[in-house]
């Protein structure tokens, strides 16, 4: 016997995340060495599911880019700190006139 006015009984469907898993937030650590050296592909008819690894090296690329930029960032930190100082001991090492 049929029940239309019964509810029914949803299936619960687990959802990939967006992206396929890589979806990158600011929160999301960047990628750690082990993580790098330890990654596993899923082998498909011929090879390596070509999709997955594109955004593995994606997901690469991005960290080493925002890693070279933080690194630019610093260099550049650095030099205007110690030129600032440098500065600063001009101006009060004993001796010198202002």
């Amino acid at each position: 016997m049929l029940d239309l006015f019964r509810p029914s009984r949803r299936r619960t469907v687990v959802s990939r995340p967006p992206n396929g898993g890589w979806y990158r937030s600011e929160s999301c650590w960047p990628l750690t060495v082990g993580q790098v050296r330890e990654r596993h592909f899923r082998t498909v008819r011929r090879g390596l599911d070509p999709a997955e690894v594109h955004a593995f090296l994606y997901r690469v690329a991005g960290d080493l880019a925002l890693a070279r930029r933080e690194l630019a960032r610093s260099a550049e930190e650095n030099v205007r700190i110690k030129r600032a100082l440098r500065t600063w001991q001009s101006r009060f090492t004993p001796g010198a006139r202002w």
